[in-house]
C-alpha cells in the first residue's frame, strides 16, 4: 500500500517522526504541495493525509486507487465529503487532541491584554528599570482578572475547559448557549464555535453594540467570525478595549492589515494548537485512524 502525505510540515517541521507510518506500506511525506500538484503526488497512493490542501470531486476522480483519506486536524472543510462518499474513501479526522493547548492560548492572549507582559519586558530590556528611582516603574495599565466575567461562545471541549481556567482565576463564566445576555455582557468575550455559514462575521457591529463598553474580544476559534471592519471600528472607539486574535479572516494575511496593525490588538500566527506534545499526539491519533481502516474498524471516521 502506498501512503502519502501531502503537506506533513506545519505538523511536523522536523522535531517529531512520521516514522510509524512506515510500517503500513510505502511512505512519502511532502512538506508542502501546491495545488497544480496534488493529483500527480497521490497517484496511486491509497491512502493520503492532508492539512490544507483542498481534494475536490476532480481529484478523487483522477486518483482512482485513492481509497482512505485522514485529515491531520479536526475541521474537513476542505474535503469535499459527498464526493468521498460517492466513491467510496474512508475521511477521517482528528477531534478533540488540541483542546488543552487552546485553551491555554486562549488565556496567553488574555493575560498579555491584562498583565502586558511583553510590554514591560521591552520597557526593562530598553534600560527603562535601569533608570527607575524606584523599585518598579509604570509602563502601561494592569488588570485583575479575579471577579470579572468571561462570556463562552461556543461550549464544546475547548469552551469547556476555558470554563474551568477561568474559574480558576476567580473568574465567573458566562456561557452563551445557556444566557445569552450574560454573556455578551461579560467583561471578556471569547469565541470557541465552528465556521459555519450561519454564523460567518457575526461578530459585527450589531453584536458589538450589545457588549459592555470597554470589554475584551479573544478569538481563537475562525476568522471568520468576525467582521473585522466593524471589529477596527469598535477598537478604534473604544468600545472594544482590546482584543487577543489567533486567527483572522484571511490567512496568511496581505499586507497592509488595519487590524492586525492597531495597537490595542496581540495578534499571533494561528498557532494555538502548535505546542511539541499536541502535534504528537496529532500524529498518534492519524496513525491510529490510519491502523484501524487498515484492520476493518472506522476510529474517528466521518465517511
Amino acid at each position: 500500500m502506498k501512503i502519502t502525505i501531502l503537506d506533513g510540515y506545519l505538523v511536523n517541521p522536523g522535531d517529531l517522526s512520521w516514522s510509524g507510518f512506515e510500517k503500513y506500506g510505502e511512505f512519502k511525506c511532502y512538506d508542502l504541495t501546491p495545488k497544480d500538484k496534488i493529483i500527480e503526488r497521490i497517484g496511486d497512493s491509497e491512502a493520503i493525509f492532508t492539512n490544507k490542501c483542498y481534494i475536490t470531486r476532480e481529484i478523487m476522480e483522477k486518483c482512482p486507487n485513492l481509497k482512505f483519506l485522514g485529515v491531520t486536524a479536526t475541521g474537513f472543510d476542505k474535503i469535499d465529503l459527498e464526493a468521498a462518499s460517492d466513491h467510496g474513501i474512508a475521511v477521517c479526522n482528528v477531534p478533540a487532541y488540541s483542546t488543552d493547548a487552546v485553551a491555554q492560548h486562549t488565556f496567553a492572549l488574555l493575560l498579555e491584554i491584562t498583565n502586558l507582559v511583553g510590554t514591560y519586558n521591552d520597557a526593562v530590556k530598553d534600560g527603562k528599570w535601569y533608570a527607575s528611582e524606584d523599585f518598579t516603574f509604570y509602563a502601561g495599565k494592569l488588570s485583575l482578572l479575579a471577579g470579572k466575567s468571561l462570556g463562552i461562545i461556543g461550549y464544546g471541549n475547548i469552551g469547556k475547559r476555558v470554563a474551568v481556567l477561568a474559574e480558576a482565576f476567580g473568574m465567573k463564566v458566562n456561557i452563551y448557549s445557556r444566557d445569552r445576555e450574560a454573556a455578551i455582557k461579560s467583561d471578556i468575550v471569547t469565541l470557541h464555535c465552528p465556521l459555519d455559514a450561519n454564523n460567518k462575521g457575526f461578530i459585527n457591529k450589531e453584536f458589538i453594540a450589545q457588549m459592555k463598553d470597554g470589554a475584551i474580544l479573544i478569538n481563537t476559534a475562525r476568522g471568520g467570525l468576525v467582521n473585522e471592519a466593524d471589529l477596527v471600528e469598535s477598537l478604534k472607539s473604544g468600545k472594544i478595549a482590546a482584543a487577543g486574535l489567533d486567527v483572522v479572516g484571511v490567512e496568511p494575511p496581505t499586507a497592509p492589515n488595519e487590524l492586525i496593525e492597531m495597537p490595542n490588538v496581540i495578534v499571533t500566527p494561528h498557532v494555538s494548537w502548535l505546542p511539541t506534545e499536541t502535534r504528537g499526539h496529532l500524529i498518534d491519533i492519524c496513525e491510529a485512524n490510519l491502523k484501524s481502516w487498515i484492520e476493518g474498524g472506522d476510529l474517528n471516521r466521518i465517511v
